[in-house]
């Protein structure tokens, strides 16, 4: 009785089965496969249609030649996806038999699947003009994401040469940095999910995301951001007072309490950056969930991650002078475990001392060695040192090979790797000198003492000529401070004549510039997006600024309980005449002063006078 109450399941076709209509094609009888391509093409194409024709096309598919091209992209262009449950299983099946019998229809189904991978747009028209062209907010997108996923894995499971022909195509379908804020976090975020199930292409798809992003933040440098969010604080204030003006009356109070709050806090006032913030965070959830199973790290998973995540470091990170946030993946995964850690300095530290390495690969090395041991806070005391003792001896080595030979003078093209090796032990020192003398002062002045600071200070290269100003002027009061060395004679010497990049020119002459001579950086400098960087604040070590007392601290040396270092010369009569404190930070800087990225959380220079 149910089977006879039961409405037949209405459809509309014109023409016989597909098999006869692809037969007649075959004939030269176009009529009805035009027919056929008309019905298929219809938008208001019900669901039990799609499904009748997918089943006759899913035992037809031997007949899907490449000739008939045409006909498998009107298929590929079906709207199935939002279809009911039955057409999306009816059309992953039709999809599993295409490329299994028809492997020349593979790039057109993994292209058609890809191109899902970002929100539809919606585009509104009035009087043939588009006055719209935004993302569908779609309740059920992460369930339609989930689909595709399951079509891009089952065309796998048909076809074993996928990924071959899969990433050219996730190269292409990459949306351009301009695309909203939407399109760009959900086609990376499922890309990072095609490399859960075809982990063979996590290299280049991690290759792929981390050159993109850093184009973004190669595009917005540190400055332009500052300057964005003071605009769009100002902004706001002025905002807030007009409104708080014009609703001053009591019934008004939920009002202006609403608009006082603002909804977008979090938001970056820059466009670029606000790209760059939500993509990064993507990134290091990624890496944190890759990495942690149930909540432990997984030491396996771990490892080939940082692997794949170093081979991209080395191929785009290290060659890109002055990255501001980007970089902060090997930092993030290195805070999860120590070994990653010391296995990144290791790795830094051979870039470093190999000469077959291009100088300024060298050089950013140790700018990167540096940044490392000064900022992450996970990084014990103990493997501070050890560095040191690394940077120190080879840089003590390097003095004995050039000190006596005709390039022992101060040139950057020539002694590079060795400036940036002696800013990056100066920098250390700057940030963990505290640490390295706690607990026992006598024992941590003894070995600082060791490292022999005054010999790399006074030796021919003159490495004080060259590192950045304010790293000299904080080591330089540092070291005075615990009697290390006295480098005030020596900055009042440089001080006097320009900084010499000596170069030949067209005629032979001498050619003096005054600049930046290492156009060094300092790669973790102060993270500033705001959504991503609290993952990194917990990790990280802030510079803290020097108080008044600070200040006029490291301009007394300490006394000392021995007497045997009280007859030098450098510790009579110095106490500065001049208590004018210059602040600048430590920072990469422009045209010699100023630096294009921010002067937050980094140390000021703390400029001690010498004696006169």
């Amino acid at each position: 009785d149910e089977f006879i109450s039961s409405p037949p399941r209405k459809t509309v076709r014109f023409g016989g089965t597909l098999t006869e209509i692809l037969l007649k094609y075959e004939k030269g009888d176009t009529t009805d496969f035009e027919l056929l391509k008309h019905q298929l093409s219809d938008p208001d194409i019900k669901d039990a249609q799609i499904i009748n024709w997918l089943h006759e096309f899913r035992a037809s598919v031997a007949y899907l030649t490449k000739e008939l091209g045409q006909l498998v992209n009107i298929l590929l262009k079906l709207p199935w996806l939002r279809r009911s449950r039955e057409v999306v299983e009816e059309y992953l099946g039709f999809l599993g038999n295409l490329v299994s019998a028809q492997t020349v229809h593979l790039r057109p189904c993994l292209r058609m699947i890809v191109a899902q991978f970002v929100p539809p747009r919606i585009t509104i028209r009035e009087d043939d003009v588009d006055i719209s062209d935004s993302d569908d907010d779609d309740e059920n997108i992460s369930a339609n994401f989930d689909t595709c996923h399951r079509a891009l894995q089952t065309v796998a499971r048909y076809v074993p040469s996928t990924p071959q022909f899969l990433m050219p195509i996730l190269v292409e379908f990459f949306p351009f940095i301009n695309k909203s804020e939407r399109t760009l976090e959900c086609y990376v975020h499922n890309l990072l999910r095609v490399t859960v199930y075809l982990p063979t292409l996590r290299l280049q798809i991690l290759e792929l995301i981390i050159e993109k992003l850093l184009k973004l933040d190669v595009s917005t440098p540190q400055q332009d951001i500052e300057d964005a969010e003071e605009t769009a604080n100002n902004c706001a204030s002025e905002e807030k007072s007009t409104e708080e003006g014009l609703f001053d009356m009591e019934e008004d109070e939920d009002r202006k309490g609403s608009k006082v709050v603002s909804p977008n806090i979090e938001r970056m006032a820059h466009p670029l950056a606000e790209r760059l913030d939500i993509l990064m965070t993507i990134l290091f959830s990624y890496i944190r969930d890759v990495c942690h199973v149930d909540g432990k790290l997984d030491i396996s998973n771990t490892k080939d991650l940082y692997r794949d995540l170093v081979s991209v470091f080395d191929k785009l990170i290290l060659p890109t002078h002055a990255s501001c946030h980007v970089q902060y993946f090997m930092f993030y995964i290195c805070s999860f475990k120590l070994g990653l850690a010391e296995a990144f300095l290791d790795h830094l530290w051979k870039k470093l001392q190999d000469p077959n390495n291009p100088s300024v690969i060298r050089q950013t090395a140790g700018s990167y060695i540096g940044s490392f041991l000064a900022r992450a806070k996970f990084i014990p005391i103990v493997t501070v040192k050890a560095c040191l003792d690394l940077l120190v001896n080879w840089l003590h080595k390097y003095i004995d090979n050039q000190d006596k030979g005709a390039n022992a003078y101060c040139d950057v093209a020539l002694h590079g790797p060795f400036y940036s090796t002696c800013q990056a032990v100066f920098y250390t020192l700057i940030f963990r000198h505290k640490q390295l003398l706690d607990g026992n002062l006598r024992k941590g002045l003894s070995y600082l003492q060791s490292l022999n600071f005054e010999r790399i200070v006074m030796c021919q290269l003159n490495p004080l000529k060259i590192c950045i100003p304010s790293v000299v002027n904080l080591f330089a009061a540092i070291t005075r401070k615990y009697q290390l060395v006295f480098c005030y004679t020596i900055i009042e010497r440089n001080n006097r004549q320009f900084i010499p990049v000596v170069r030949s020119g067209t005629g032979g002459d001498l050619v003096q510039t005054c600049t930046n001579p290492l156009d060094s950086f300092f790669p973790f400098d102060p993270y500033i997006l705001k959504r991503s960087k609290k993952t990194i604040d917990p990790m990280y070590q802030f510079w803290e600024e020097l108080s008044a007392e600070d200040l006029e601290d490291l301009k007394k040396p300490i006394k000392k309980g021995t007497s045997e270092d009280e007859d030098d010369d450098f510790l009579k009569g110095e106490t500065p005449q001049n208590d004018g404190v210059v602040e600048i930070a430590p920072n990469s800087y422009e045209s010699n002063t100023r630096s294009p990225v921010s002067s937050i959380g980094s140390p000021a220079d703390c400029y001690v006078p010498y004696p006169l």
